[in-house]
Parts: structure tokens; sequence; C-alpha cells
């Protein structure tokens, strides 16, 4: 019966264990760092909290039955996650990345992984010709964010893993913005999905976490000897929090979604926003695809004013969003990727990826959309009306 559960339901049963002993309804945060072994010769299940702790443990097997892979893993910070998975490559290998992946990523491939003679090539992941005439004889990997950050390109998951397994290569999947709740990689091909837990799966803005869920024992087993060798691992507190954040992730996320499509309707309708990004707009160019491939347009939208000038005055004029990085929480989180997110990039770097300097980022949370909107049309109005003083003073 527990196959034709709906992911609502399999998501609260594999966040809830009742404790045999005792009938707590919590998982027990089990602050040990070691493990009392029974006798000289036989060890039990649990010895050092590096290594594995039952608390992790059960975030760990969460993340894996919603994410429909054979095991999970919790990673000190979403980076420790993505750090960890490209170190599964040796000297000599070569992946291939999005051209507009998130800023840390960019900085771990560019700063830290060249040193070590893997290379790398940089391609618009959403054509999938280009996808293909940069595989190389060496190409281990191919990295999918899908949609990207910030600009919400929706790449085709299904179509990409099929190239990477012709090419006998892999396919990572940073599903952030998704989550399981509106998009499962591995089932439509992808090896390995990767969580920047501190986001939507938290959902609480307070915890920094990262999760990577296999697609296959092999896979796994090499990611744990990695997570075990350089020590990544989640706190058992904050292990605790994010299974707290789970059990509410299907409801959070499916309202702040909701938001967002109202929100990005909105913004399309005013003559100061030169783009709307939201693949849940029929307009998107990835539209159709997100709808195959995804339940929702997800939570996120990106929108383009005409300048930094312009994005200035709308944070400024914008009351209820906080005004800072990071996305996925309660509340409404504003930020500018070009000082933000993707400050990595140099200017140039920005302009490949379509980061223009009027470029905001909205992560919708949970307050009443009709009362963003009336916030977001007064800061809107700020910014005509700024506008219209700079054309008189000849500015």
């Amino acid at each position: 019966m527990a196959d034709t559960f709906s992911f609502s339901t399999k998501l609260i049963r594999k966040t809830v264990a009742v404790d045999p002993q005792t009938g707590a309804a919590n998982v027990p945060i089990y602050l040990s760092s070691t493990f009392h072994q029974k006798d000289f010769d036989h060890y039990g299940k649990y010895d050092y909290s590096r290594s594995g702790n039952p608390t992790r443990e059960a975030l760990e097997e969460a993340i894996a039955s919603l994410e429909g892979g054979v095991r999970g893993f919790a990673f000190a910070s979403g980076m420790a996650a993505i750090s960890s998975a490209f170190l599964l490559l040796s000297a000599g290998d070569h992946a291939v990345v999005p051209k507009n992946v998130y800023g840390g990523t960019f900085r771990i491939l560019t700063q830290v992984l060249n040193r070590f003679a893997i290379s790398y090539t940089f391609v618009d992941t959403t054509d999938l010709e280009e996808v293909e005439r940069a595989v190389r004889p060496n190409t281990k990997v191919i990295y999918v964010e899908t949609p990207s950050n910030p600009t919400l390109k929706v790449t085709d998951i299904r179509a990409v893993s099929e190239i990477a397994r012709a090419h006998g290569c892999l396919t990572f999947v940073d599903n952030t913005f998704m989550t399981p709740v509106f998009q499962r990689p591995l089932e439509l091909g992808a090896d390995l999905v990767l969580h920047s837990a501190t986001k939507f799966i938290s959902g609480h803005s307070d915890v920094v976490a990262g999760l990577a869920v296999a697609g296959s024992e092999e896979l796994a087993d090499r990611l744990y000897f990695l997570q075990n060798a350089m020590g990544a691992i989640l706190g058992v507190q904050d292990s605790w929090l994010l299974l707290r954040g789970l059990k509410t992730l299907d409801v959070r996320i499916r309202k702040s979604a909701q938001s967002a499509r109202m929100i990005a309707e909105f913004l399309k309708t005013r003559r100061e926003v030169r783009t709307v990004y939201y693949p849940g707009l029929p307009g998107h160019p990835g539209s159709a695809l997100q709808a195959r491939q995804a339940e929702s347009g997800g939570a996120v939208l990106s929108f383009e004013l005409k300048n930094e000038t312009c994005a200035r005055t709308f944070v400024d004029h914008a009351s209820l969003p906080v005004f800072a990085v990071s996305l996925g929480a309660v509340e409404s989180i504003l930020s500018y990727p070009p000082r933000m997110s993707h400050a990595e990039l140099s200017g140039e770097e920005r302009v490949k990826a379509g980061i223009a300097s009027g470029l905001l980022r909205l992560s919708v949370g949970l307050e009443d959309p009709g009362d963003l909107i009336r916030d977001f049309q007064d800061a809107l109005d700020a910014v005509r009306e700024k506008e219209k003083l700079t054309v008189r003073s000849g500015e």
C-alpha cells in the first residue's frame, strides 16, 4: 500500500518516526560524537558521528525516499554538497556546466578545481546541440540547474541525461528551486540530485545545509567515502531542524508558488518592468518543457528594470520583502543578483549569462499575495516618478 501514497502523505511518513520505546513522535537529537561498542570484535552500526549519526541518517533517508534515490547525504552547506559531488572527478576530467551557474559553483570550478587539472566548459544547457558539442572524450559530468538562477531558464533533464549516458558520463542536477515536491530529476534520468537545503527544504532562514541524493549504489558508495573522508557533514541539531522543515515543505512551497504566479502576472502588466522571468507564465520560452518535467513554475521569479538606479529605487520603496541573499523562506526575499548570488562573475560573464544591471530576483514567501502586489505597485510607482524627475533634470 505504501507505494500508492500521494507525495504529501509520503513526506509526513518519512519525517515522523515514532520511537518504539518511548512513543515519541519526533526523531531524537542524538548529541553524541561517539558510540559504545558492545565487545572487542563486533562493532555496532554507529561508531563516530562523522561517519554516521542516527539523527542525520533519518534526514538522509527521508530525502532519498522523496527524491526516489538509493541513498541521501546531508552536508554542512549547499556548496559542501556541490563541491563533494565535483570531487568525484579526477585530474584530467572535464565537466559541462551552465553559463549562468550559481556564483558559488562558478567559484569552485574556476578557482579551486582548475588547480587540480579538472577542466570545464560553460554552455547554454537549454541548447541541446551546444551541450552535445561541448562533450569531450574526458567529459565525466554534465551539470544542470533548472530552472536556472537567476534567469529561470529551463533545461530538458531527460534529454541532457540521455546525452550524458550516450557518452558514458553522469548528470548532476541542482534541484534547489523546485524541491522534490515539484520536480524529481532521478525519475527523468539524472544520476545525482543536489540541494541547497538552506532554502526551501529548511524554509525558515535558520539553517545552512546541503543535501545530495544518489541514484545508484555505486555512486552512493563513492559519495559517502568523500563525505566521511572530508567530514563535510551536517550537524545533528541542524539535521533535526531540516527534518522539521521537510514536514511542512509541501504546503509551504505550493502556497508560495501560487503567489509567485500571481505576482509574475502583475509584473508583466507594468511598463517599468522590461522582462519577467518565470517559467510558470505561458510566454516564458521554457514554459511547455517546465510543465512536462515539473508540477509548477516554482516560487522564485526574476524581473528586469531599466538599470541599476531603477533597481535601487525599487528596493528602497519595497517594504515587505527582506532585501538579502538566499531564498526559499517563509518571508519573501528580494535579491540583487549582480552583487549577491552572482557577484563572483565578471561584468562580461554576467552579460553572457543574461544578468542585466537592473535584474532583481524575488523568492516569494507566505505573505498574502495581494499585500505583496500592492507593495510592489508602490515601489514601481516610485521607479516611474524617479525616471520622470531624471528626465526633467536632464540627467
